[in-house]
């Protein structure tokens, strides 16, 4: 039998949290770090073999409607691998799904964004109900009868998979469901109509094109009523224990996210509670899709975080002519540009989760502004990342047994979730327009002696605050470089000189959407790459 030579070794088990020397760097810096022990334990169970295993095996087995039982009677259940239930468990023990809510405290939100980071990292189809949880709290909260009923079974840790009455259940899971096939984006052309049907409840008919999760307990949907569209509570069951009207046309066969459920279906005379005021269904909701925005940089972070650290510890341990390749000089340049694209994305995330933990203006500015912004920029460059990770592993890279495949996959989901790339950057014109003193924050946040990054913002505030800002045309160039800017400014402040000064010279001097490698002469790249090294 012929012999297995020069082949890297699987990256396990190691700690998600203790090799990964940027996260922790941010969690200390952005108030979280009175989490770090139970972060740390976390990270031990992630990267466990058995716990990465669980993630390959939910991929292999994706879940499985069933319409119908044997006599016709409707069911609408889900059935999944017990893999990703195991997975959930390990979600909601940690607190992933709700800990803020339940326990708030400085760097709460941060230590969270910290928690699923690690958590998508080994599987992102558990992260779609536990984002959707987490963002449901804030909408749940306009309706305190409802909260009232809800919140406690939010809260809980103890995973319960059964399909039954929340009642009996020891914690839920919320869903959300937005996008009807008519209208995509445009939430205003939905024609799903709420009926009411006394004692403050409604009916509901229509369907919704996508319906994320539809396992969960209960979902965030919206209806027209007679004064417009307005948000609702879709329980899985009625008041009196009946299986609510929520017929499950079909799952999605998506390019990625495989072992997450998700669906079409169709409201016949479905019940459902009333969310905030009538008519008032977008700003109420919206509260949710910006926590779950929050959840689409950490997830993209996450994937670029992963992809590297493989890339890195294949490269080395793997020898090409007669040298490690990370040693030969061009694969040091792709990683170190690689390890700086990962870098300025987690530093730029976790400090948006410090944005949700804190008042004032610049957190207004930051929540309202730059999350769809660092949404925008940070998912546009995950499937760059993961497509040029992948190319370090070669063909060992581009098989199933690899990791590689479902995070490049996985890449593309977040630029669509919660909004497409031009409706980002257009919301960051609307929310420069209408916050008060954005602009001027914003500068605040980018000020710096560093001369190219100075000259930058020049031309970006001279942007910011004339009649480009208003070129809808232009958009993506002014929100990229807007993103860039602080990226670059966190970067100077927190990271290594060689981190810094890398980045000010490919992101602002240099070509920032070219192919990875093409990092100027003078930067340490040894250094760079080495600081993306996962410790193992």
């Amino acid at each position: 039998m012929f012999e297995v030579a020069n082949q890297p070794p699987p990256l396990e088990p190691y700690n998600l949290f203790a090799s990964d020397r940027v996260l922790r760097e941010a969690v200390r810096r952005e108030q979280a770090e009175w989490a770090e022990g139970g972060l740390n334990a976390l990270g031990v169970t992630l990267g466990r073999p058995e716990t990465v295993k669980l993630g390959f095996d939910a991929n292999r087995h994706p879940p499985q409607l069933k319409t119908l039982d044997r006599y016709g009677h409707r069911l609408d259940e889900v059935e999944f691998h017990p893999a990703w239930h195991d997975l959930m468990a390990i979600a909601l023990r940690a607190g992933l799904h709700s800990s803020p809510w339940a326990h708030p405290q400085a760097g709460a939100h941060v230590a969270r964004a910290a928690g699923t980071y690690m958590l998508n990292q080994i599987e992102s189809g558990v992260y779609c109900p536990v984002a959707m949880t987490y963002g449901a709290v804030p909408a749940l909260r306009h309706a305190p009868d409802v909260a009232a009923q809800w919140l406690p079974k939010i809260y809980g840790r103890d995973y319960d998979k059964r399909f039954v009455p929340v009642s009996q259940k020891s914690a839920a899971l919320l869903g959300m469901g937005m996008t009807e096939n008519q209208g995509g984006s445009d939430l205003r052309t939905n024609t799903t109509r709420a009926v009411a049907a006394g004692g403050g409840s409604y009916r509901l008919h229509g369907h919704k094109w996508f319906m994320s999760a539809p396992m969960c307990d209960a979902f965030l949907v919206l209806a027209q009523t007679g004064k417009g569209l307005s948000c609702f509570l879709l329980s899985r069951w009625t008041p009196d224990g009946e299986r609510n009207a929520i017929h499950i046309i079909r799952l999605k066969d998506k390019l990625g996210n495989k072992s997450n459920a998700s669906s079409e279906v169709e409201f016949v005379g479905a019940y459902a509670q009333l969310i905030g005021e009538e008519g008032r269904g977008i700003p109420t909701i919206i509260e949710m899709g910006n926590y779950t925005r929050l959840d689409c940089c950490i997830g993209s972070s996450s994937l670029m975080r992963q992809a590297v650290a493989q890339a890195v510890h294949h490269a080395s341990h793997r020898t090409v002519f007669q040298k490690r390749l990370i040693d030969q000089p061009l694969m040091t340049n792709v990683l170190a540009d690689m390890a700086l694209e990962s870098e300025a994305a987690t530093v730029l995330t976790m400090r948006l989760a410090r944005a949700y933990d804190e008042e004032g203006e610049a957190a207004q500015v930051f929540r309202r502004v730059l999350t769809p912004a660092a949404k925008f920029w940070i998912c546009k460059r995950t499937p760059m990342v993961t497509l040029e990770a992948m190319e370090v592993l070669g063909g060992s890279g581009y098989i199933e047994e690899s990791i590689m495949p479902r995070l490049y996959r996985e890449a593309p989901v977040n630029s669509i979730w919660e909004g497409s790339g031009n409706v980002m950057c257009l919301d960051v014109l609307r929310a420069i327009g209408r916050t008060a003193n954005a602009a001027d924050v914003l500068r605040q946040e980018f000020d710096s002696s560093e001369p190219r990054l100075k000259t930058f913002v020049e031309r970006l505030t001279t942007r910011m605050t004339g009649a480009e800002r208003n070129d809808e045309a232009q958009a993506r160039v002014l929100v990229r470089d807007i993103v860039l800017a602080l990226q670059a400014a966190l970067l100077i402040k927190h990271a290594p000189p060689s981190v810094a000064d890398a980045f000010c010279a490919s992101r602002l001097s240099g070509d920032s959407g070219g192919a990875f490698g093409t990092l100027p002469r003078g930067c340490d790249l040894t250094a760079i790459a080495e600081r993306a090294a996962p410790l193992h």
